[in-house]
């Protein structure tokens, strides 16, 4: 009988059992520490357990997918960044070629910029460490009201990653909002991509929780970063994000 039958039946003896047990109280329980350091002796059968396959992630890791002319920097104490342009410019890209009608994309917070990436080539792994998150994009559909109070908790926040917005922020207030070139209007409604994590209300993100309509797009926000640097770099391109005043404060 193979390994996995006899795991099958063990898991049904214990279930039976214990079912037909009555609940027991435990009367003694012992707690021992194992400290964790460089003292401890090396486990060999450990290591070629996991090598394989450490040996596969970190060749994986490490490939090179494109190249950057510039540091991709992020700096919460300014508007916008150099790295924070590139982040909504490449997410919006990617995204449009699945929902093309997005009028703002807002697919990140400062905070959720996890790591810069320095000039020449860019891996798999910076990547990785650039956005470490199983985030989702989700498009939603929000009324002038909802869409100014986003646009009012980014300016709020000192600005934030965003493509397709421009505004200058005074007081901590917007001012002069645009959305592809056109004044902001009250009276009509937006379509914003952002991540399933600012939708609910991560990082306090405000604006999200009543949408007019709200979908999931099919897209890791990682993703569509990896999928920008790697079309970049199948173009013959290199990485060149610049910053253009989308966001000001004064």
């Amino acid at each position: 009988m193979s390994i996995q039958k006899n795991l099958y039946f063990l898991s049904i003896s214990i279930l039976w059992i214990g079912g037909c047990t009555a609940t027991g109280q435990i009367v003694k329980s012992n707690r021992e520490e194992y400290h964790i350091n460089s003292s401890l002796p090396v486990d060999s059968n450990i290591i070629k357990t996991y090598l394989p396959y450490k040996t596969a992630l970190d060749a994986e890791m490490s490939k090179v997918i494109g190249y950057t002319e510039v540091d991709l920097t992020k700096n919460s104490d300014v508007p916008e960044t150099v790295l924070g342009n590139f982040f909504a410019d490449a997410v919006a890209h990617q995204a449009k070629k699945i929902v093309p009608n997005i009028d703002v994309v807002f697919p990140t917070t400062k905070g959720g910029i996890r790591n810069d990436i320095a000039k020449g080539s860019v891996t798999v792994s910076n990547i990785f460490e650039l956005m470490p998150f199983e985030n989702q994009l989700v498009l939603l559909e929000l009324n002038g009201s909802d869409m100014y109070t986003v646009i009012s908790y980014i300016a709020a926040t000192n600005g934030q990653p965003v493509n397709g917005l421009k505004m200058k922020v005074v007081n901590k207030s917007p001012e002069n909002v645009r959305i592809n070139g056109q004044p902001f209007d009250k009276n009509r409604t937006y379509r914003i991509l952002t991540s399933d994590y600012i939708a609910n209300g991560g990082d306090e993100a405000k604006g999200f929780s009543k949408p007019i309509s709200r979908k999931n797009i099919g897209l890791l926000v990682r993703d569509a970063l990896m999928k920008e640097v790697m079309e970049i770099q199948a173009n013959g391109n290199k990485i060149n994000s610049k910053l253009d005043g989308r966001i000001t404060v004064n």
